[in-house]
């Protein structure tokens, strides 16, 4: 079993037990580490009690709200992570978001406000999560983020999130070239089509899994515990030379041609 005992994670993303996020996390907490959870907050609070209950078993020692729209939740969060951690050695980025709207029907469809706020939270949030993480990583580091295949190829349906997704992957390259010189390494998974709640916005979500059931060579798709597997290897010194690479856990999926 990896071992990250000792190890700081900050785990964004996390909506309900569905999420990958969720099956990150608990494989974290498996393998040792001590969690920190953001949650997206809003008015009534329904997102933060929902999170707070569901990841209670984890025993995190950081809870914070973190819109990543918004700069100053940014700073508030890492902040915490300083006064409580003094340091931060994992970071797991779960974020992405398009309106529906924008997730079926034609590409040329895809409003200006759609297709901005699709790469601010999907793409952009990584980088600025990066800036804010890269000061506390002083001994090393892992940052980890989700893409998916609908970034390098056609997917229909996924639209501007293929776009995001195709942005994101390069944050990757270039953040792993800026921070390899202080030992902080940055990688993402491309996760094969899993049901959540992000990805129930994407028309025809479920024919998409059963095309995966059918096509992959392991003919299935991957659970949340796979990914989260494949995510603490990456954040444990047994991937100490990988870095600003895409690990498929998709039941290899994205080697067939048809």
């Amino acid at each position: 079993m990896l071992d990250l005992t000792g190890k700081h994670a900050l785990v964004t993303g996390i909506a309900n037990n569905r999420s990958i996020a969720w099956g990150i996390a608990q494989q974290l907490h498996q393998a040792g580490a001590e969690l920190g959870i953001t949650y997206l907050p809003d008015e009534k609070g329904r997102f933060e009690k929902k999170v707070r209950e569901l990841v209670e078993p984890l025993n995190p020692t950081v809870f914070e709200p973190c819109n990543v729209q918004d700069d100053a939740q940014i700073q508030s969060t890492f902040e915490t992570i300083r006064e409580k951690w003094g340091k931060l050695d994992i970071l797991i980025h779960c974020l992405a978001f398009a309106g529906k709207d924008e997730l079926s029907g034609d590409f040329s469809n895809t409003s200006r406000e759609g297709f901005t706020r699709a790469l601010d939270i999907s793409s952009y949030s990584l980088v600025s999560l990066a800036a804010a993480a890269k000061p506390l990583m002083t001994q090393g580091g892992s940052i980890v983020t989700l893409t998916y295949l609908g970034g390098v190829r056609v997917v229909p349906n996924y639209n501007v999130m293929g776009i995001a997704k195709a942005a994101l992957e390069m944050n990757v390259r270039y953040l792993a070239a800026e921070l390899g010189s202080q030992n902080v390494r940055v990688n993402a998974i491309s996760a094969g089509p899993i049901r959540t709640l992000a990805s129930s916005a994407v028309g025809g979500i479920l024919d998409m899994i059963r095309h995966v059931e059918e096509v992959a060579p392991l003919r299935r798709t991957v659970t949340q515990t796979e990914v989260g597997n494949a995510a603490t290897f990456l954040c444990s010194d047994l991937s100490s030379g990988v870095t600003g690479q895409v690990l498929y856990v998709d039941a290899g999926y994205n080697i067939m041609g048809m």
